[in-house]
């Protein structure tokens, strides 16, 4: 018997302001602090110890509200979640339960709108560490009351490819919104999958919950496996049991933690030390106004405004700093092509590339600056590095872009001079002139290598004129070969023809 899975998200983010949640601690997310050295009475829960809300926090969630689609709450509170854990020092949690900041929007996936029940904000946990060979555990509270965003989604995802997707779309959106690095393998952002399967969309089944999966693999990989182990318990007429699963990443399997807490477990009441919020909606449209471009009205405009694939806008919109850095240096190789209009004396190759620039909506010199990004800029970089961590600058890109469309350099050069440009973050003027890579543009010059070549080569000349097209290929390399690459190969290949008749 097939069964459909019903999934939803649980993503935790943990937001990068200035301060913890209810303290004035620093938030040093990320930071190799000394453990339970960036604490203080109220963020490790000391008797008579008092919140304070953190405004800078509520205005992130009520962003990113905004930027899904939500409705904002006019009063919104937090509420005390009570339960015992030993990196808990309070004894509970000072979260939102009935009254969440924002409800009710969605994210599109592959065009689907993944609904959005709810964004709450609450405070983080502190961190056990479990050393090897000792029976007892440490805990450091450093981490103890760092503003945390928890958003669920409704269960509209159907696989575990849908949910993957899901959250790195989240990611994308936070990271443009500037309110957290929502780096996974530091923490910034957990996930938890919320998982059933039925036989139909009418029937409900079981749900289980898979905690804390820190990578989008996890995600994919531990969502793919419960599901399957859910349809073997059930195919063999076992019953699915309502639990929270851990995630093994080393055994790629989930094993059982506990029961499923419901929400009467954790005796929610509305937390006494700190007042409603009531939003005025001058709040709200301030807040609203200074929303960013987002990644999908980037794409959008990307291919409008400069014609360029979805391909290239996406690959270019995943990183916000790269879509930067593509627009400042396109706008830079315009200004250089452009600036040709100038000068008195243009030469053919320069008359080609003034085309390309009064033309902006063809997106020729757009498409010229994105390829190079995509194809050979980005074999520079990887997870670790992005595109500030690299000494190209965009002035110089552009500059270098400029100077391949006005055909100067050919493309085995182009990448020499890319090549040094990454590791000594000169600019490719200085390059090109070092080493001698620019295009030789004197047909006297050209001519001479030609005639070299003919007279040192004297059976592939006569198999040429015997009708062998191959000979006049292996000629034009040896053209190549003897000025070094540096001429244009369609301007070789006229002068050699001529030559040979």
């Amino acid at each position: 018997m097939k069964y459909k899975p019903t999934i939803g998200m649980e993503v935790h983010v943990e937001l990068k302001t200035d301060s913890k949640m209810f303290c004035s601690c620093r938030n040093e997310l990320g930071l190799d602090r000394v453990p339970n050295s960036n604490i203080c009475p109220v963020c490790t829960g000391q008797p008579g110890a008092l919140p304070v809300a953190n405004e800078k926090a509520i205005e992130f969630v009520i962003k990113t509200g905004l930027a899904l689609d939500c409705q904002i709450a006019k009063i919104s509170k937090f509420d005390r979640k009570n339960y015992f854990y030993p990196d808990l020092p309070k004894g509970y949690q000072i979260s939102q339960y009935d009254q969440p900041l924002t409800f009710g929007g969605f994210l599109k996936v592959n065009g689907k709108k993944i609904g959005i029940t709810r964004i709450h904000l609450e405070e983080d946990t502190g961190k056990l560490i479990h050393q090897k060979g000792t029976d007892h555990s440490l805990v450091d509270f450093n981490r103890s009351g760092v503003p945390l965003m928890e958003l669920v989604t409704e269960p509209d995802i159907e696989s575990a490819e849908e949910a993957k997707k899901f959250c790195e779309e989240l990611q994308l959106i936070l990271r443009y919104l500037g309110i957290s690095d929502a780096d996974m393998e530091k923490g910034h952002m957990r996930c938890e999958a919320n998982i059933s399967i039925s036989r139909n969309k009418k029937e409900k089944g079981t749900k289980v919950e898979v905690k804390n999966l820190n990578s989008f693999k996890s995600v994919e990989k531990a969502i793919g496996y419960e599901i399957k182990r859910q349809e073997e318990l059930l195919g063999e007429g076992k019953k699915v049991i309502q639990e929270t699963r851990g995630w093994d990443e080393g055994k790629m399997m989930t094993y059982s933690q506990r029961e499923k807490e419901s929400a009467h477990d954790y005796r929610y009441f509305p937390e006494p030390d700190l007042p409603p919020l009531e939003f005025e909606k001058s709040y709200v449209d301030k807040i609203k106004a200074e929303l960013p471009e987002l990644p999908a009205q980037k794409i959008e405009r990307f291919r409008k405004e400069y014609n360029l694939s979805e391909y290239d806008a996406e690959v270019l919109s995943r990183d916000k700093d790269l879509a930067c850095f593509f627009e400042e240096s396109l706008s830079e190789a315009m200004e250089l092509c452009s600036s040709l209009t100038k000068s008195k004396e243009i030469t053919n190759k320069e008359s080609k590339t003034l085309d390309l620039v009064r033309d902006k909506g063809d997106g020729k010199i757009a498409k010229l600056t994105a390829n190079y990004i995509i194809s050979e800029l980005k074999k520079y970089l990887d997870d670790k590095t992005d595109i500030r961590d690299i000494k190209v600058t965009p002035e110089n890109f552009g500059e270098l872009i400029s100077i391949i469309s006005k055909g100067r350099i050919n493309s085995s050069a182009a990448q020499t001079v890319l090549t040094e440009m990454v590791k000594t973050g000169a600019d490719p003027e200085h390059i090109i002139a070092e080493k001698n890579l620019a295009q030789i543009e004197d047909n006297s010059e050209i001519e001479k290598a030609v005639e070299k070549v003919i007279s040192k080569n004297p059976d592939p000349v006569a198999d040429y004129k015997a009708g062998k097209q191959a000979a006049l290929q292996f000629l034009l390399g040896q053209v190549m070969k003897e000025t070094k690459g540096r001429v244009n190969p369609k301007t070789a290949m006229e002068i050699l023809k001529h030559n040979l008749k």
